[in-house]
């Protein structure tokens, strides 16, 4: 690889992979504090923060549509209207945020109880859901400028934001569910505040800085007309149902880890999220592989766009495999900070282990489903992504419980080994090269 082309990726990337790290450290925030209120809070806040996670999938698709057409007009050189995308991202946002928030919010009493048995991970998990519903359209508004910064190269400018999010979390965490500096101690519900309150935080300084960064381009001043709402939707819709079945597919994983036990719960909990933010990398260098990618066929160079993939997933091996070792090397050392007692470490240490293994492999997997998001091809990798997850691993998951007796750890290897299946499917798509066709 040219140093050049090493310079662009991480130029471009190491502010989103910032991003997308500190994006899940909202979560391992709410587990440290959390922990100490027990397992039944943890497994809680697990349920609950991937039951959030699904309840927004489809808004978050947004942000891909956004990324796609922001990063084709740059690559076009169309600068007096590259903040439309963002314009039509933010309406459909705002708009399937509110539609969203308000019925979930409603429902979220009556379908708890079909996620877990145990009645205090219902108790605590509904309330936890709930606020944290209200933060849906502020996520969904927040994800779309990041769509749009990552899209025309100015990935920088959302790290500070991020960082004074959970700034604004980990205080309020603090404050709210142990009553301090004078706050009402709200137990779990005080960490679902924290977070919600901080995702509206980080709207109000996305207008600031889109106000002074994208003014000149368009932001808030060009309306999208209906025909670039519907490119928007075409874009956006496939990878939202995408990322919604994905989310939902792990909250089912989540539910089959329930029927083992409590305790394993817990532990999924801890591992998803130790997983996530080693990975959130990956994910973040998939972002940066999109845009580079996007604007690339901006410019008809296919070939090109094909290279900057192949580039960033090298880059991708080489950083996640690093972040892989110390999880089999030292796992206790990585699942301390999270393991609310020696019961939930026995469990995560060997499925950790595992997934320190293999992660570098699943790297490339969401760098090339990424780099084909960039392209346009959102319906291919919501076909894959779905019917790998949803016909081939939960199905043959819950029949090795149900059936078979599976403990934890053979449910991880599981798991590892549908996302390393998908990796292949995605080479196997990227290299045959019908994505460079896709017009925007």
């Amino acid at each position: 690889m040219e140093s050049q082309r090493f310079k662009k990726i991480m130029g471009l990337s190491l502010p989103i992979m910032g991003g997308m790290v500190s994006q899940n450290v909202t979560n391992l925030v709410d587990i440290f504090f959390v922990k100490n209120l027990g397992s039944a809070a943890l497994a809680a806040v697990g349920l609950g923060g991937f039951a959030a996670f699904v309840s927004i999938s489809l808004v978050l698709g947004v942000s891909t549509g956004v990324q796609a057409i922001a990063a084709r007009r740059k690559g076009e050189g169309e600068f007096t209207k590259l903040a439309q995308p963002l314009n039509t991202g933010l309406l459909i946002a705002l708009v399937s945020g509110i539609a969203l928030a308000v019925p979930l919010f409603i429902l979220v009493p009556h379908f708890y109880p079909y996620l877990n048995s145990d009645p205090e991970v219902i108790d605590l998990g509904s309330s936890y859901l709930q606020i944290r519903l209200l933060g849906i359209v502020f996520v969904g508004l927040n994800f779309s400028f990041r769509g749009y910064w990552n899209g025309i190269n100015l990935s920088k400018l959302y790290m500070g934001t991020l960082v004074f999010m959970h700034l604004i979390n980990i205080f309020l965490n603090y404050a709210l569910i142990f009553g301090n500096f004078g706050f009402p101690q709200l137990g779990l519900d005080g960490a679902a505040w924290g977070t919600s309150i901080s995702f509206a935080c980080g709207t109000l300084v996305y207008l600031s800085l889109g106000m002074r960064h994208a003014r000149h381009a368009g932001f808030l001043r060009i309306w999208p007309s209906w025909d670039q709402i519907k490119q928007m939707l075409t874009l956006s819709l496939p990878s939202g149902v995408q990322q919604l079945f994905f989310s939902s597919g792990l909250l089912a994983f989540f539910w089959i880890v329930g029927l083992v036990g409590t305790t394993e719960l817990a532990a999924a909990n801890i591992l998803t999220n130790v997983m996530l933010v080693a990975i959130l990398p990956a994910m973040g260098l998939g972002l940066a592989a999109a845009s580079l990618v996007g604007q690339a066929l901006g410019r008809q160079d296919a070939e090109d766009a094909r290279l900057w993939a192949w580039d960033v997933v090298k880059v991708g091996i080489l950083i996640i495999g690093t972040i892989g070792l110390p999880m089999w090397a030292v796992p206790d050392w990585v699942l301390l900070p999270f393991a609310p007692g020696p019961e939930a470490m026995a469990a995560s240490r060997l499925p950790l282990r595992i997934t320190g293994a293999y992660i570098a492999l699943d790297s490339v997997g969401l760098v090339l489903m990424n780099a084909l998001l960039g392209a346009g091809a959102s319906k291919q990798v919501m076909a894959v992504s779905l019917s790998l997850q949803w016909i081939l691993f939960l199905p043959l998951a819950l029949l090795a419980v149900s059936l078979l007796g599976a403990g934890f750890t053979t449910l991880w290897v599981m798991q590892g080994t549908y996302r390393l299946f998908q990796a292949i499917v995605f080479i196997v798509i990227w290299e045959r090269g019908s994505w460079a066709s896709i017009k925007l």
